[in-house]
């Protein structure tokens, strides 16, 4: 394993070089936050499809394929399905209102009075994520080193609480596309065709496996609905892809480079479940699914591949952990520390300042997530609370705001007060992992949010003037406060 060592410890040195790297670039809240707003295709496309696919689309996709056989494939589909409805219907819109977080948006849409409150829910989702990201280092260093699991979620939390903090979204914009590269080279280009040849090619799957795993909704399509309505609905919202989003040089950018990244996952997610239904083949009685990506890695790819290759899953979960981890930060400080101690934002030296402000909160963020990551089992159940909230509360709230006009500000705060405590309540009745929570929680939120708008006084036309200016992409030079830089062009 010698080599396999020196593969994985010269990329996590890496990763801290680039943090370095990134804290000499970071001089304003805009350059810390959100890359200056100057990346180019390339480099957007593939932060972006490095975030969206994380621990749970790679390990755990690879054990949806094993459970189940290519449609196994729907989860991290579904993923590659909102990403792309996000780029092609909403990425250009979100660009041009040069804003940090949702809530900010939603405070310019309605007014000023849906921040806080969504800001709550959006970071209880971004935390949750990240916590779950976290967790998932236990399973790739237990594979590398048999490392204790406390241990390995300290080193793989701490690394990344590193390089975030020092350099901010510069530094994970870097390391997210080391990250795609060594993504796409250890798990499309090496561990997918590897895993093919050992289980005696496509013809041997077919002869070794019932029938149904070669269905592409054997899966079901309770399930599949399930998918699409947390996940694709999932990646419209969530503060991690619009904080991606924000980063893109143009409008033009965010279209198309989310487009790419799009199309890269729905391949992604193929590749996952064709591992996972030829891990299936080789060992057929597993104790666990989600055992089926480090047993084939272990056993089957040679020295140096097999490092390259758990290099990849490490590099999944980084790009996960570390989008997740400056977002809850960015909403923590910038949607509620700073409301609720009643700061206004500014520019010049204060800009300057807060980006000490907002390290810190990686900081502190970070700490907090390896410690509940440190104290929690059960990821499944705390990925799918993050995601019923998220889903539940914000959804109606943040669509309604992009496609209906009228609208109003009482009609999302209601959205997401009902939206969220019908979805706990549901929980509790029904069951963490039951799918009516998030169907009937959206169901609520939506009536609500319809009939206590039409109820109420249209939304200030002064406010949507403003609003339809943000969107155009007139309101604001390079967001406010914001220096206008030359264009990242890579």
């Amino acid at each position: 394993m010698a080599v396999d060592y020196t593969v994985i410890v010269v990329y996590l040195a890496g990763m801290l070089a680039m943090g370095w790297w990134g804290m000499r670039r970071a001089k304003s809240k805009s350059e810390f936050l959100v890359a200056g707003r100057r990346l180019g295709p390339w480099m957007y496309s593939g932060t972006m499809a490095a975030i969206v696919l994380g621990g749970a689309s790679t390990i755990g996709g690879v054990g949806l394929g094993y459970q189940y056989g290519l449609s196994g494939a729907w989860m991290v589909f579904a993923i590659g399905l909102g990403l792309l409805a996000l780029s092609v219907f909403f990425s250009a819109r979100i660009a041009r209102l040069k804003v940090y977080t949702v809530s900010e948006m939603l405070d310019l849409r309605y007014g000023g009075r849906a921040g806080l409150i969504s800001g709550v829910v959006m970071w209880a989702y971004t935390l949750m994520l990240a916590v779950t990201s976290t967790i998932a280092y236990a399973t790739i260093f237990d594979v590398l080193f048999d490392m204790n699991r406390t241990v390995a979620i300290i080193l793989g939390g701490s690394i990344v609480v590193a390089y975030s903090t020092l350099g901010g979204m510069w530094s994970i914009t870097i390391t997210d596309m080391v990250q795609f590269v060594v993504k796409t080279i250890g798990v499309l280009l090496l561990l997918l065709p590897i895993a093919v040849i050992k289980a005696g090619g496509f013809s041997e799957m077919k002869a070794k496996l019932p029938t149904e795993y070669f269905d592409p909704l054997g899966i079901g399509g309770e399930t599949i609905f399930t998918y699409v309505l947390i996940y694709t609905f999932g990646m419209l919202i969530g503060q991690d892809i619009w904080q991606r989003v924000f980063t893109a040089r143009t409008d033009r950018t965010a279209r198309w480079g989310g487009t790419v990244a799009g199309t890269y996952c729905l391949v992604y997610a193929i590749a996952g479940a064709v591992i996972g239904t030829a891990a299936k083949v080789m060992y057929p009685t597993l104790p666990s699914a989600d055992a089926a990506f480090a047993t084939i890695v272990k056993d089957e790819l040679p020295v140096g591949v097999r490092g390259l290759v758990l290099a990849a899953a490490l590099a999944a979960v980084m790009s996960t952990s570390s989008g997740a981890l400056i977002a809850c930060a960015t909403v923590a400080n910038n949607d509620i520390w700073s409301k609720l101690r009643g700061a206004v934002a500014g520019g010049g030296d204060e800009e300057r300042d807060e980006v000490k402000g907002n390290r810190i909160f990686i900081l502190i963020m970070g700490i907090a997530v390896i410690l509940i990551a440190i104290a929690l089992n059960n990821v499944v159940e705390a990925l799918t609370v993050a995601y019923n909230l998220l889903v539940g509360g914000l959804l109606v709230p943040i669509l309604g705001g992009l496609l209906w006009r009228r609208g109003t500000a009482a009609g999302a705060l209601a959205a997401v007060s009902v939206g969220g405590i019908a979805v706990i309540g549901l929980m509790a009745t029904y069951g963490i992992l039951a799918n009516e929570p998030v169907y009937y929680g959206l169901l609520a939120s939506l009536a609500v949010y319809v009939i206590v708008s039409l109820a109420t006084k249209p939304t200030d036309e002064a406010v949507l003037v403003a609003w339809r200016e943000r969107l155009a992409g007139r309101g604001v030079e390079a967001g406010a406060g914001e220096p206008v830089r030359e264009p990242v062009t890579t």
